[in-house]
């Protein structure tokens, strides 16, 4: 009796128990969901969502942990009846966000693939390397949701802008010649802007070749000018030579090479200015942002259109919408699955967006954004590469530059607080700046002969009247990689843990490479390399000690300006701080000393100048 009493007892206090237990909530907003609290289900919001003064959303999600698709199962035919599989798992999943993006695209077969192949579903063509002659390549249409994650970088999509709203983007422009300055060119026919009848034909038009000369003389500009550098790392040209082929039936793309061709021809010839660049620059952004609303966008268009409008953006010095491009495009980029290991446009894309990111974090002293661990560059130097194709080792040196660049930005500013924390941080960072020099000049000594100078020639060896040797480098990508060589090496010797630039082993160091990078940039003519110059240059010109060879660095500058209008007077500016030439009566009063002291003999004046002799190259650098 006394046992059924208690069983009863218990059976009764789990009713109760189970009673007592709050329900858990089917219908309740995705805020309160997201803040793991209970929702009361109020309408139009719930009490806590009033409460917080929060956006009570609803709505049904889905979270899609994993998705997996598999061929169905071999299923032996018989008289009697017939099975199909149906899979509406795709259907379905498009409904919710981010759901139809964990499905491979219907083109590709359904077996498993490595991540790498997935390169082809972006190509622009499949057999562009192989052939001979330049056809008009189509741009494939990506039918798919993919996710749209990672592009907060753009704003939501805004009303297209009215004529006087670009007032607010102007920038001056200094007279300066080029190659487009100096050629008779027509002059520039005036346009209505306002005029919606003048914007480029519908995607879905297939649009014949340009007919309009405005526009035919700004995509020349941009072939010739400013594809060249694009294209430097891209032994299959695709800026220059493929996408202006099917940007003829993507007003998108189109307008983006528009706007850079503009711009650059109102830096180089100020009979143009910039509110035609202007024009297309915003034309071009409005629909890329109108696009990343669109679930069903074709991201190889807005990847690659980022990558343009980010060339613009560094084109009119504007660091911070520089960098908002950079992210955006760096973004797409991972969206669309484009690492160092793709081929095509997607490794033109990633290269020059990585070589950009890379450039301008030198300059602001950031970290690389994107891990140089996570790009996917085969760093084994054993392996061959095909020869000829010194990309390959190009893309190896970005790798170490980029952790050399971001050793150098994680620099501490305050010492730890004892004395054992600071040694064990100290012999952590001389550990990592042994391992990145060591990684470097492995990358020296296995790189092909191709990467070399073909000629060294010191400065009292010619007749160019230049402080720096003659450094002369056939091929243009190993232009770059030789630039990228010096500029790392020399922000190594600025960047020692334990040796002060002033200890002769560290000046020597970077005196030897600042003079050899000098040379480099001195006796080039290539305008392929521009933007890689300027900043390697920039690097270089910090080391510099002699008033002559800053002097002529200066010059250099100047005349990359002149023949390509990239802006260089902000690094007028920057040096001279470095240099301390703040205080010029100081420097009138040496000036003046200088004249009066006896004339040296040219050449030895030439072999004199700098306060040491100059430094031998290092054996590989020598014919």
């Amino acid at each position: 009796m006394a046992a059924n009493e208690a069983a009863g007892g218990t059976a009764a206090g789990e009713i109760v128990s189970t009673a007592a237990r709050p329900k858990r909530v089917r219908t309740g907003c995705l805020t309160c969901r997201e803040r793991h609290l209970k929702c009361d289900e109020g309408l139009p919001e719930c009490q806590n969502c009033r409460k917080s003064s929060r956006a009570c959303k609803r709505g049904v999600r889905l979270n899609f942990i994993d998705t997996q698709v598999k061929n169905p199962p071999i299923t032996p035919p018989t008289q009697e009846w017939d099975i199909a599989f149906q899979d509406e798992s795709r259907e379905i999943a498009s409904e919710y966000r981010g759901g139809l993006g964990r499905y491979a695209a219907l083109s590709q077969e359904v077996e498993e693939v490595p991540e790498t192949k997935d390169e082809a579903l972006y190509q622009f063509s499949s057999g562009v390397m192989n052939t001979p002659t330049l056809a008009p390549q189509q741009l494939p249409s990506l039918q798919q949701s993919l996710p749209t994650e990672n592009i907060e970088s753009y704003p939501a999509a805004p009303q297209r802008r009215p004529d006087n709203s670009r007032e607010q983007h102007i920038h001056s422009a200094d007279n300066t010649d080029s190659t487009f300055a100096s050629q008779t060119l027509p002059p520039p026919p005036m346009t209505n802007y306002n005029n919606t009848k003048q914007t480029l034909t519908p995607p879905s038009e297939d649009r014949g070749p340009l007919d309009s000369p405005e526009e035919l003389l700004f995509m020349q500009v941009f072939v010739e000018e400013v594809g060249l550098w694009m294209d430097s790392l891209d032994p299959y040209k695709h800026f220059s030579r493929l996408l202006p082929f099917d940007s003829l039936r993507e007003p998108m793309l189109l307008n983006a090479f528009l706007a850079c061709g503009a711009r650059h021809l109102s830096l180089v010839n100020p009979a143009y200015h910039e509110d035609k660049a202007l024009h297309y620059y915003d034309d071009a952004t409005t629909r890329l942002l109108e696009a990343l609303q669109n679930p069903n966008r074709d991201t190889v268009i807005c990847a690659t259109t980022a990558v343009i409008l980010n060339v613009y953006e560094i084109m009119s010095e504007r660091p911070l919408q520089r960098m908002n491009h950079i992210a955006g495009a760096r973004a797409l980029i991972k969206e669309c699955r484009w690492t160092a290991k793709s081929s095509g446009v997607g490794a033109a894309c990633f290269w020059i967006n990585v070589g950009m990111e890379l450039l301008s974090c030198i300059r602001f002293n950031w970290q690389v954004a994107w891990d140089p661990d996570l790009w996917g560059v085969d760093m084994d130097f054993s392996r061959e590469i095909d020869y000829g194709r010194e990309e390959g080792w190009t893309y190896r040196l970005m790798y170490i530059v980029a952790k050399i660049a971001n050793f150098r930005s994680s620099v501490p500013r305050q010492a730890e607080s004892t004395q054992h924390a600071e040694q064990v941080r100290l012999q952590t960072r001389f550990n990592e700046w042994n391992r990145l020099k060591e990684w470097i000049d492995s990358w020296n000594n296995a790189s092909p002969r191709t990467l070399r100078p073909m000629g060294y020639l010191y400065p009292h060896q010619t007749s160019s009247k230049s402080a720096f040797p003659e450094v002369w480098l056939i091929k243009r990508t190993s232009i770059v990689a030789r630039m990228f060589y010096h500029t790392g090496m020399c922000l190594l010797a600025q960047t020692h843990p334990v040796l002060s630039t002033r200890t002769p082993e560290m000046h020597d160091l970077q005196q030897s490479h600042a003079h050899d990078l000098c040379g480099i940039v001195a006796h080039n003519k290539d305008r392929g390399v521009a933007s890689v110059a300027i900043r390697s240059l920039a690097i270089a010109a910090e080391c510099l000690v002699s008033r002559r060879e800053q002097e002529e660095v200066l010059e250099i500058f100047d005349r990359i300006q002149k023949e390509t209008g990239w802006r260089t007077g902000f690094l007028h500016k920057e040096l001279k701080e470095k240099w301390g030439w703040n205080n010029e009566e100081q420097y009138q009063q040496q000036q003046h000393q200088n004249m009066s002291a006896p004339m040296l003999p040219l050449q030895t004046f030439q072999y004199q100048t700098s306060n040491l002799p100059p430094a031998p190259p290092p054996p590989s650098l020598k014919p």
